[in-house]
């Protein structure tokens, strides 16, 4: 970078060298000793001139400055100095009048004083936009995340102030997510501890009864083993969710892709829920294309997306409804998709839907049953895949979950 503006500098001088020659060449017609002198004379001031700029450059003269505003002034000084020692040079050189000498210097005074004057009142335009970008900068460090400056102009100092902005928004975005985040982490932990407290604590009340003797009759004392085995698959499931949630977010998720029967697996996924629909008097119907298979997946982890799916569908399903399950084959590979006329997700679900650790209070909520783990796998495990799910629904009028692999 200073190379290259070193570089730019000295070309600027020669083409003002080269310009000045032929300008007083056109317009003066000199002869060439004339013309020669000429060029020697300005050959001199611009050698000058561009060693007290490259100086001031190199060494950082205007970084001294305490302000912006003096760094400039500074420079419209050095500007105006090395004007006035070109012209004055090469005026005392080629002038033979002194008064008009003396009248060129008074002038090139002037004129200096007013450009520097001129100079050090239009930098307020820079300079006051630069301050507002440092006062904003300091309100974000203390922690006001909603500092915004205006834009004005489209100079640097403009794109400075857009970058500065995206810059808040995106500090602003990332803490949003983050306290949503370690709120999620808060309720989950709350959640997680209530759904082993109450098993657990059923469990412990069977044990105990059954110790002390409470209980000698078989068909009660069967009643309660299958109580305590029930309690126990729901704990069982509880920890392979979590299990499952941190392999997601470690990275360490492993599939075991083979060309599997989707059909057969969705077939013996709806075998497996038809008597639990059965009693909630649901009718659950699949429809497959017939050239679906073969398909490269995990078949278990997919199965567990149908189980997934199937189970939210039946737990949001009020008596008499309807849930329907089809498979088709796309250009991209295959969509399955699970469909109620159920009670549907709230509006402000629908974008957290599947996300880890959050729990919507119609979409994921203790009284239905689950963690609120299993949308936020299902999606791990279909990304897995390379593949992508979503959701479309109304609230009171059904939910359709969609998800494609490849």
């Amino acid at each position: 970078m200073r190379t290259s503006n070193i570089l730019r500098f000295i070309a600027g001088v020669l083409l003002i060298f080269v310009i000045s020659l032929v300008i007083f060449n056109m317009m003066m017609a000199p002869p060439m000793v004339e013309l020669g002198l000429m060029a020697i004379f300005l050959g001199i001031t611009a050698l000058v001139s561009s060693l007290a700029g490259y100086l001031a450059y190199r060494f950082g003269w205007m970084t001294f400055s305490p302000t912006l505003r003096w760094s400039l002034l500074g420079a419209y000084a050095l500007s105006s100095l090395l004007t006035f020692f070109n012209v004055w040079f090469s005026a005392q050189m080629m002038f033979a009048s002194q008064h008009d000498l003396l009248l060129a210097i008074v002038l090139l005074v002037f004129a200096g004083g007013m450009a520097m004057a001129l100079g050090y009142f239009l930098s307020s335009t820079i300079t006051e936009r630069v301050y507002q970008l440092k006062g904003a900068a300091e309100q974000l460090a203390e922690g006001d995340l909603k500092t915004r400056v205006s834009v004005q102009g489209r100079d640097e100092v403009a794109s400075l102030a857009q970058a500065f902005n995206q810059m808040a928004q995106q500090l602003e975005t990332a803490d949003a997510k983050q306290r949503e985040l370690e709120k999620m982490r808060a309720d989950l932990i709350t959640w997680v501890g209530h759904d082993l407290q109450t098993p657990l604590a059923s469990i412990r009340a069977i044990l105990e009864a059954l110790e002390d003797g409470m209980v000698d009759d078989p068909e009660t004392v069967k009643r309660y083993l299958n109580t305590a085995q029930r309690d126990v698959r729901s704990l069982s499931a509880l920890i392979d969710d979590l299990f499952q949630m941190a392999q997601l977010n470690a990275g360490g998720f492993q599939l075991d892709l083979a060309n599997s029967s989707l059909a057969d697996l969705i077939s013996d996924t709806l075998e497996s829920f038809t008597e639990l629909a059965a009693r909630q008097n649901l009718t659950l119907s699949g429809s497959v294309d017939p050239n679906i298979d073969p398909v490269r997946m995990d078949t278990r982890r997919i199965g567990r997306v149908l189980n997934n799916l199937i189970g939210n569908a039946i737990r949001h399903t009020s008596a008499h409804g309807e849930i329907k399950v089809t498979a088709k084959r796309i250009n991209s590979g295959v969509e399955v998709s699970v469909e109620d006329n159920g009670e549907g997700i709230r509006v402000e679900d629908i974008p957290h839907i599947f996300d880890g650790f959050y729990r919507g209070e119609k979409s994921r909520s203790r009284a239905t049953g689950g963690a609120g783990l299993g949308l936020a796998i299902s999606r791990g495990i279909v990304q897995a895949h390379g593949g992508e799910i979503e959701v479309q629904s109304e609230a009171g009028k059904g939910s359709r979950f969609t998800f494609r692999i490849p």
